[in-house]
């Protein structure tokens, strides 16, 4: 276990919650905000994507009441991705997140806004995060608004930055700086 808040918990993923994610990232509630509903994840594709063990991201199942509703990731961000963003100069710890609740029942309870909240106050404190970015696309206008309730600033535009549903979307690099 990663840690727990309130109703809310984060733990590592299981091989076990493959199924999970396939049930999740089949779904075209969820595949219209994550990944993209034109890519359903197979078996086979969610162990190659969620399950390969050389990068170094921690994967994470989001649990809320005892009950599994959601995957979150973070990770250091990498020299290639601090050049791209601008932080080549920066000296402290930066990390990347992202995340999703995979159960639709779940959505619109404010519990994204608890998860991003208690994920940048696990990260500030267990790993010393000075910065903590993630780059939504510019149309999940959802999603947005809980980074900003949270406390994250949009900082700059990434034209054509990911691929979803047939076509490079813009993204913005959002971060939320630890002062």
């Amino acid at each position: 276990m990663y840690y727990r808040y309130g109703d809310l918990a984060v733990r590592a993923l299981e091989e076990s919650d493959a199924e999970l994610l396939v049930h999740w990232l089949s779904d075209p509630r969820v595949l219209e905000f994550y990944e993209g509903r034109d890519r359903p994840l197979t078996m086979e594709t969610v162990k190659e994507q969620f399950y390969d063990r050389s990068i170094e991201i921690d994967p994470c199942i989001v649990q809320y009441q005892g009950k599994d509703i959601g995957y979150i990731q973070f990770y250091p961000i990498g020299d290639e991705e601090k050049e791209e963003y601008g932080y080549s100069d920066f000296a402290e710890n930066i990390y990347g997140m992202d995340q999703f609740i995979g159960e639709p029942d779940y959505w619109n309870r404010g519990i994204g806004t608890e998860l991003v909240r208690s994920m940048v106050d696990y990260l500030i404190r267990e790993k010393r995060a000075g910065k903590i970015v993630m780059d939504p696309q510019t149309w999940n206008a959802r999603a947005l608004k809980v980074y900003e309730k949270c406390g994250f600033v949009k900082v700059k535009l990434l034209p054509k930055h990911e691929w979803h549903e047939g076509e490079y979307r813009d993204c913005w690099l959002m971060e939320y700086r630890n002062n």
